[in-house]
């Protein structure tokens, strides 16, 4: 099969602001019903890798193939109104409540697809997200920091304290308050995602410091600079196979509409300003914010690749093994928590995007679908987030509401 790259971004057709109203659409979550799960492509097959999980989130695959999950949720602070419907709203879809704040890991050391050891791995944590491992230290981003913890190859749980060696701005709006963090390729660099505080800086863009962008330190925690800004809520992060150029998924912004903004992945420039919150897809001005920053509004760099509005688009994983068919390999796998901001669920299902010279050369198609269980009632078995692949080439995904880990393998 020959794939051709897509030329360089342009602007996707958009509807004007305010076309539709905003709406408010919460998901409930009824969870999977016996024997039901995701849809793959024929000649895939779809089997629960680890159930019982507490709002599973995150994945990291160590260099033995053990796999950590972290596993947190928002949670409930006095100045929230309990009765507000974000907060109804995080309740339905079972992102709100008691964090379970840890790491478990998840060991399958006989390769049969079913993890024979899991054990708690890590606790005491604050919202943590992603993981990263460089040569025998962990990484644990919290939602309020980084965290280092010794490591040694086999061991099942680590009892040592962690230690902070960055300060990250806690919270932030909605589900803003996921870190995630990723060893850059050549393994001197790291980075860090930080979301925004709000939906379009209506706190005051002072609020937004070190936020709404990806981070690069030091292995150490030194060094801080601004790789990349205006990026309103990145959270996948990754390296395209045959470039190596970095990647991101973003979550763009709200109560413009059902079709405004799109979500989306796009590769990622050192110093880039990619709009937020002034502009969205280059130089469109957000009519909240006209006439505010037009020098930034100028230099807004359009995405590559729009995903659909309010799909929550989260995980962002390019597949490298060889199990899966040609067509897969070297593509983006997006896993879309779905989101709360259009008349009908979107998201709720993992896409993928084929890629041939370090771009996309065909358009998203759906891979891991069925999570919506009824639409005219806004209600869903489970909702998609982190991906991940495994050694033997198949990969996980967390199904964070369902409190489940799925693996889909080829057998085809």
């Amino acid at each position: 099969m020959t794939s051709t790259a897509s030329p360089q971004p342009t602007v996707p057709p958009l509807p004007k602001p305010y076309e539709t109203p905003s709406a408010l659409n919460f998901s409930t979550v009824v969870g999977w019903p016996g024997g039901m799960k995701p849809s793959a492509p024929d000649g895939f097959e779809v089997t629960a890798y680890a159930t019982g999980l507490d709002y599973p989130r995150w994945f990291h695959v160590l260099p033995n193939g053990d796999v950590l999950v972290s596993e947190a949720r928002t949670q409930l602070k006095p100045t929230h109104n309990p009765n507000s419907p974000a907060v109804q709203g995080d309740m339905r879809s079972r992102a709100l409540g008691q964090s379970a704040n840890r790491i478990t890991l998840l060991r399958d050391a006989d390769g049969d697809g079913v993890p024979e050891i899991r054990e708690t791995f890590l606790i005491g944590l604050n919202q943590p997200f992603g993981m990263a491992l460089l040569g025998d230290t962990l990484y644990v981003a919290n939602t309020d920091g980084v965290f280092t913890f010794p490591y040694a190859e086999g061991q099942t749980r680590i009892e040592a304290q962690g230690r902070k060696i960055l300060d990250l701005p806690a919270g932030g709006y909605n589900n803003h308050w996921t870190r995630n963090i990723r060893v850059g390729p050549d393994g001197t660099k790291l980075y860090v995602t930080v979301g925004s505080a709000s939906n379009v800086a209506e706190y005051g863009i002072e609020e937004e410091e070190r936020r709404a962008a990806i981070l690069e330190i030091n292995p150490d925690g030194s060094g801080e600079r601004l790789f990349a800004s205006g990026l309103r809520n990145p959270v996948g992060l990754d390296w395209e196979p045959e470039t190596g150029a970095m990647w991101t998924a973003v979550n763009e912004r709200d109560e413009l509409g059902d079709e405004l903004v799109p979500d989306y992945i796009t590769s990622v420039r050192d110093g880039g300003f990619y709009g937020w919150p002034y502009a969205y897809f280059g130089s469109i001005e957000d009519p909240r914010l006209a006439g505010k920053r037009p020098d930034l509004v100028e230099k807004s760099i359009v995405p590559d690749l729009a995903v659909g509005s309010h799909t929550a688009s989260l995980g962002l994983m390019f597949y490298r093994g060889a199990k899966f068919p040609e067509r897969y390999r070297g593509g983006a796998f997006i896993g879309q928590h779905g989101s709360w901001n259009r008349a009908d669920l979107s998201g709720y299902k993992v896409l993928f995007v084929p890629f041939a010279g370090g771009r996309p050369s065909g358009p998203a198609e759906d891979f891991l679908s069925g999570f919506v269980a009824e639409q005219s009632k806004s209600e869903v078995y489970g909702r998609p987030c982190g991906i991940t692949e495994l050694p033997d080439g198949s990969i996980l995904v967390a199904d964070d509401a369902a409190d489940t880990v799925w693996r889909v393998a080829y057998k085809g």
